[in-house]
């Protein structure tokens, strides 16, 4: 089992930034995909970001490209997500999960953190 507890939400003027963190524990991060997804009330969890194994490849909703960075240190068990030229729309539960393979169902997911935009 891995249990995932992500920090670092909270209430941010459109254009600025925000770094949410997600700590692992249980297992070592090292064997699996890290991601982050966001849910808005009544919608649908959205994809965001991944990050595979040891970094060396990612993958970004095309709505967050080239604003949001995912990263990950495996000696600390945590995975990040830099947040910048933030957006109202970008105000949303932001999730972070957990994927033992490079393809197929993420395995684990935290409780999330909450991040709201103002305009």
């Amino acid at each position: 089992q891995v249990q995932l507890v992500e920090s670092g939400g909270g209430l941010v003027q459109a254009g600025g930034s925000l770094r949410l963190s997600c700590a692992a524990s249980g297992r070592t991060i090292s064997n699996y995909y890290m991601g982050w997804f966001r849910q808005v009330p009544g919608k649908e969890r959205q994809f965001v970001a991944w990050i595979d194994w040891d970094g060396d490849s990612t993958s970004y909703a095309d709505s967050v490209k080239g604003r949001f960075a995912i990263s990950r240190d495996n000696a600390k068990n945590t995975v990040s997500l830099q947040m910048n030229s933030l957006k109202p729309e970008d105000t949303a539960v932001y999730i972070c999960a957990a994927r033992a393979g490079g393809i197929g169902v993420w395995n684990y997911w935290g409780q999330g953190t909450r991040v709201t935009v103002s305009s």
